[in-house]
């Protein structure tokens, strides 16, 4: 995509409360989602995050505020107990909309760039370790829960490929190829990468397709069948002509399964086998990254297989495992 190199700049205007800021907002969503090409649940993350900034905005006009109020608006988001991840985020999408402002001749400066660091904000990701893993993948059973293939397939699926929630729900039959053993996953900026598959989350893969999935395929199209009306754009478009559901994982009422689901499907099996109910499922891809490094792998494989843009985003699991650092030094260092 081209863009205009000569765009049309707004005379310096102070920005009025209330509807002037949901004017304001409104550009925002259509810059970030148009020229900026972000996700479609960066930009709901980004609408949120503006939402916060407006109430603390309050009476105050942006053009007025300079780093030490911005500052406040930092501590004002901490008092919210927010994550460190959160916060980081927040201050992200803050630069991002001085940035906008900037570029429509709004504000001179973008004071928000003066903000410390996403990395002061960082924390250490969640970490499964192999055996809690493992309890977690035999949590679905037949005899307590109704579609336990479905479920035993995606955690394999969220554990073998460290795929984020979005890209497992987003994931089509077509995109899967069990013979030569790979998926894939489109990510952010509708990126593809290809990502392997193991053993066993292929043999997942094909219990739940054959034995499961034929069934709620088929409750999808007696319900709804040559009604198309009631389906969402995103569901008509990815359907064939007789209305079947292309995606891999699907919802009870054969449907394309929500992201929350997702999340409700783990913290669930993780209540059920003692593992931290805190966990969620990028505690899975967290725990594939950190177990392929502890395993040997090279940071640039894993970062491959994640969809990292940068490889510094990748290198906060080589802090994670202690164990393959320690092995490292002691092989290598004469001293070791």
């Amino acid at each position: 995509m081209q863009y205009n190199s000569r765009r049309r700049r707004l005379n310096l205007k102070i920005i009025e409360t209330s509807s002037s800021q949901q004017v304001w907002l409104a550009g925002f969503l259509k810059y970030i989602a148009g020229e900026a090409q972000l996700a479609n649940n960066t930009i709901a993350a980004y609408r949120r995050d503006m939402e916060h900034f407006f109430r603390w905005l309050g009476n105050r006009t942006i053009d007025a505020l300079n780093i030490n109020l911005l500052a406040d608006y930092v501590s004002w988001l901490d008092q919210q107990r927010l994550a460190p991840s959160t916060l980081a985020r927040h201050i992200t999408s803050l630069r991002v909309f001085f940035r906008y402002l900037q570029l429509e001749g709004v504000l001179h400066a973008n004071d928000a760039d003066l903000l410390g660091s996403q990395k002061l904000w960082e924390r250490m990701p969640q970490v499964l370790s192999p055996g809690q893993v493992e309890n977690l993948l035999h949590a679905p059973q037949p005899e307590e829960d109704k579609l336990w293939r479905r479920d035993r397939a995606i955690l394999e699926f969220f554990y073998a490929t460290g795929c984020r929630v979005s890209e497992l729900t987003n994931l089509k039959l077509q995109d899967v190829h069990p013979d030569e053993r790979y998926c894939l996953c489109t990510g952010k900026g509708n990126k593809q990468r290809i990502v392997p598959l193991g053993v066993r989350a292929i043999n997942a893969y094909y219990d739940w397709i054959q034995e499961e999935r034929p069934t709620l395929q088929k409750r999808s199209q007696n319900v709804e069948h040559w009604q198309f009306f009631h389906f969402s754009d995103e569901e008509s478009l990815d359907r064939g002509a007789e209305g079947v559901p292309h995606w891999v994982f699907l919802s009870y009422k054969g449907r394309k399964i929500r992201r929350e689901a997702m999340w409700e499907l783990i913290k669930k099996y993780a209540i059920r086998v003692g593992t931290p109910s805190s966990i969620s499922p990028h505690t899975m891809r967290h725990s594939f990254a950190t177990h392929m490094l502890a395993g040997g792998a090279d940071l640039r494989q894993v970062q491959e297989m994640l969809g990292h843009v940068s490889i510094v985003t990748t290198q906060i699991y080589t802090h994670v495992d202690m164990t393959r650092l320690k092995a490292v030094h002691k092989k290598f260092h004469p001293r070791g």
